[in-house]
């Protein structure tokens, strides 16, 4: 038989068994579409946003009043979200993040079972493995187990350094959801914004000019339209986010942060003689005064371009960068992740949104998908090394509407990598994971033993047969509950998780007992 090549991981994926593409989210799960660009920048009334740390010191006498401002936060203090929205229903469990029975990731299923995850009976987890005889094909590095050949795997080592992961563990979910389709609830966006996550210029950004930011929908009991995500996959969306206007065009920022302070000072001492005569004098006062120092505070931070541009950050892109600048400037999943990141972990924005298009790939071959599932890890170790490099905690959260199946035909081809081809949709294999990096080290599971830590490792289970047992947790056929598993899984790490019934007062995770098993790990913060 001759096989079809591997497609590059820019190519669109058309079906014959499917429906042609006729809306956004299907342009997107086929990779045929990735966005344009918004330009926003801010304005006057972005007066009550809650600005970052500064890059510099203002003059005391505004310092002070900075603070009484509440321009002093940065992230309001929560830990930095990040999730990937692989849209078009990329495989997770078994060939890339291992899923188990009952007992863990290392509760190992049957041989037919790994078949349908695309995994031949030469390279289920426990086979012999010439590259290490003494582990299989089990790889702990992230902490989280996952199959020694998989291409996401890889694309995250390739980023990370080796102290990077080792700070590093995760958590993986298996829950059904819907294939091809941006009708699952699946973002957590809001939920996490909820929680307090927040930015020093806006709470919520996306790559998707879309309500939830991402390909999936976020579930209806979380939105707020008012936290609708600004629209970020490139470059000049971040450095056109701030315009501290035409005075840098003839001072330099320093003499331009002057010029800002004495118009502050002029215009409280006016204040100070005028009457408004309104009944609520001393609030507009204190409006215009805060106006003008968060103005005279945006041009400190934000005066010099390079503060907000990831292509001019030595440590994404550059010989010392995660990208090289080829890399960077050719690949634009890279570019968008770059942007997202910046903000993110720098605290410019409390949670992010990257959806990747084209992981429908049953493409009756195996390279496609894993050259995708290569360049989707290459994604998130950047995420992971950045937060490592900026000494900030990070968690990542990775799904996918609906998920693959082989029928156990194998590729072996270059790209194929001896491994079964994936030939058709399945929603009964899908999972979605999580990654948790702390600069404090190693993120602890819940748990007195080794058994207990692996029951909280993977929340939920398989079946031998490779399919999600629906009654494993509340999370595996309800992907509204898992979002909120997704949350409570937030709150945890803070040490909020008793935060849940506030946050979420329609919570449908049960009681306190039922809340614990769906808990991966002790505070990091």
């Amino acid at each position: 038989m001759k096989r079809a090549k591997p497609l590059h991981p820019d190519s669109p994926l058309l079906h014959a068994c499917h429906s042609k593409p006729v809306s956004r989210r299907d342009f997107i799960a086929c990779g045929l579409s990735y966005g344009a660009a918004v330009l926003t920048t801010g304005s006057v009334f972005g007066l009550f946003a809650n600005p970052g740390k500064a890059q510099a010191q203002l003059s005391p006498d505004l310092e002070a009043l900075k603070q009484l401002c509440g321009i002093n936060v940065q992230g309001a203090g929560k830990i930095p979200f990040i999730c990937f929205d692989l849209a078009g229903g990329a495989n997770i469990a078994g060939s890339n993040v291992l899923v188990g029975g009952a007992g863990g990731q290392l509760d190992f299923l049957s041989v037919q079972g790994y078949s349908k995850l695309g995994l031949p009976a030469d390279m289920v987890p426990t086979a012999v493995n010439a590259a290490n005889p003494a582990g299989g094909f089990v790889n702990n590095q992230l902490g989280l187990a996952f199959h020694s050949d998989s291409q996401m795997l890889a694309g995250i080592l390739e980023r990370t350094t080796l102290a990077t992961q080792a700070m590093t563990n995760g958590a993986v979910l298996p829950s059904r959801s819907e294939n091809d389709t941006g009708n699952n609830p699946h973002n957590p966006m809001y939920a996490i914004a909820k929680a307090g996550a927040s930015g020093s210029l806006m709470p919520l950004v996306g790559s998707r000019n879309s309500d939830s930011g991402a390909n999936s929908m976020a579930p209806m009991e979380f939105y707020n339209a008012e936290l609708r995500p600004t629209k970020i996959d490139r470059p000049s969306d971040v450095t056109g986010l701030v315009d501290v206007g035409d005075l840098f065009g003839l001072l330099n920022q320093n003499d331009a942060v002057a010029v800002m302070e004495s118009v502050q000072r002029i215009s409280d001492s006016k204040l100070s003689r005028v009457n408004t005569n309104i009944s609520r004098d001393a609030v507009i006062k204190d409006l215009i005064r805060c106006g003008y120092v968060k103005s005279a505070d945006l041009a400190d931070r934000f005066g010099n371009p390079a503060t907000l541009d990831p292509a001019a950050d030595v440590d994404i892109v550059g010989a010392a960068g995660i990208f090289s600048a080829a890399e960077f400037n050719g690949d634009a999943e890279f570019r968008k992740t770059a942007s997202v990141m910046k903000l993110v972990v720098n605290g410019f924005a409390g949670a992010g949104s990257i959806t990747i298009g084209g992981y429908d790939y049953h493409t009756g071959e195996r390279g496609t998908g894993e050259l995708r599932d290569l360049r989707a890890g290459r994604c998130i170790g950047a995420c992971l090394e950045y937060a490592a490099r900026m000494n900030q905690p990070l968690m990542i959260y990775v799904y996918s509407d609906g998920s693959v199946d082989s029928n156990g035909r194998i590729d072996d081809s270059e790209s194929g990598r001896g491994k079964g081809e994936w030939t058709g949709d399945n929603s009964s294999t899908a999972a979605s994971f999580m990654l948790i990096y702390s600069p404090n080290g190693r993120p602890s599971l819940l748990g007195g033993s080794t058994a207990e830590q692996a029951r909280h490792q993977q929340i939920g289970f398989m079946r031998p047969d490779a399919s999600v047992e629906t009654g494993s947790s509340v999370a595996a056929n309800n992907v509204n509950l898992l979002v909120q598993t997704v949350l409570l899984n937030y709150l945890a790490l803070s040490g909020e998780q008793n935060r849940l019934a506030e946050v979420a007062p329609f919570h449908g995770l049960g009681n306190a007992a039922s809340i614990d098993r769906l808990t991966a790990f002790e505070p990091i913060v």
